[in-house]
């Protein structure tokens, strides 16, 4: 009786997403093609940029604090990664675009659908910057420009909802743990050695 019930929610979810998925898809303007193709591209070079900056800029200026941040975001990237593609291979759900062939994708790779790492890496960044740097002109371009990108995949139909849901909770969730787990190695630092900075 309960893998029934179970069975018939995940069925239900499905058809929540497809029929999401496929009215977002098909029913897109057709002149924004460009600007989502544009916004789903900046994912990767923006989520490098940011620590690549912060590490720049605190080793120039000699900012330890700065310097710092850069790492975390560094090693909270490379963690909300091995988070996403471990979710990705684990689970191994066929992308949209496969299994409903009459979506219209801008893409077709070999990676499987869940979760969206595009969208986990964009909300990655937006969550650090937004951590980091807590002023409403970093939060609020920080987190519209993460959403559009996780609107971007389904505008494109290369993920379903479910995926760009997932991939952003990753991609925060990383965030706040890497600088969670930075505050709590330097609180360690400081009580071994009181005279760490």
């Amino acid at each position: 009786m309960l893998s029934f019930f179970i069975s018939c929610i995940s069925v239900r979810a499905q058809n929540t997403d497809i029929d999401m998925l496929r009215n977002i898809n098909l029913n897109r303007n057709r002149s924004w093609d460009g600007a989502m193709k544009v916004i789903t591209n900046s994912t990767y070079p923006i989520s490098a940029a940011v620590p690549t900056a912060e590490l720049i800029a605190g080793y120039t200026r000699h900012d330890n604090a700065l310097i710092r941040k850069g790492w975390t975001t560094v090693a909270g990237l490379a963690m909300s990664g091995v988070v996403a593609y471990g979710l990705k291979y684990g689970i191994d759900r066929t992308p949209p675009y496969i299994t409903y062939p009459y979506l219209q994708s801008y893409e077709h790779g070999n990676d499987p659908s869940f979760p969206s790492g595009h969208t986990t890496f964009a909300f990655y960044t937006a969550t650090m910057l937004s951590i980091n740097y807590p002023e409403w002109y970093v939060i609020a371009p920080s987190y519209l420009w993460a959403a559009g990108v996780g609107y971007s995949r389904m505008y494109l139909g290369v993920h379903y909802p479910s995926d760009v849901l997932a991939g952003a909770i990753v991609g925060a969730g990383s965030a706040w743990l890497a600088y969670h787990g930075n505050k709590w190695l330097q609180h360690r630092k400081k009580k071994a050695d009181p005279s760490a900075k």
